[in-house]
């Protein structure tokens, strides 16, 4: 599979779709979140953190532009890097933070606002589409790479309909 689209009818659906990419991840992967303010970029990355096993609080990076956070993937510990380019004032200031080191293939980087570090960021392996869609969420994922092709294979979701 290298498409997925679904509707997400509430904030439970968006959670659940968390949840089944939690189970889908792989060591490695890039993932670029695409969407208005308010479009569910943050809330899918908290539900996604929590199913993968971080108990803690999973705050935006909106002011600090990324948190880590360490979880278990296969009996391995992997980080997670939650990024928030929404304030990054040009794609230098990505390069001048060292975030491009992060993407290295062990650590799974999740990208919100990809367009402002555009053409220094590295290449998604999958890119998630949210629009708001009424009450709810229209959503649609991508693979853009054998990685995430991999992953959207692991895939298993099926939304409320």
């Amino acid at each position: 599979m290298q498409h997925f689209k679904a509707h997400l009818h509430d904030e439970a659906g968006t959670a659940a779709l968390g949840a089944a990419l939690a189970r889908a991840l792989l060591p490695g992967l890039a993932i670029h979140l695409h969407g208005d303010l308010g479009a569910g970029k943050t809330a899918l990355t908290r539900a996604l953190l929590h199913a993968a096993g971080h108990a803690g609080t999973v705050k935006s990076p909106t002011y600090t532009l990324s948190e880590p956070y360490s979880i278990e993937l296969d009996g391995r510990q992997v980080n997670v890097i939650h990024f928030d380019l929404y304030r990054m004032g040009s794609a230098e200031e990505f390069l001048d933070a060292g975030f491009r080191e992060e993407f290295n293939g062990d650590n799974i980087c999740i990208v919100e606002w990809p367009e402002k570090a555009d053409p220094v960021l590295p290449p998604p392996d999958l890119s998630v589409f949210l629009h708001v869609a009424g009450l709810g969420r229209d959503v649609e994922l991508q693979a853009l790479s054998d990685l995430g092709l991999l992953c959207l294979n692991r895939l298993t979701f099926a939304p409320n309909l």
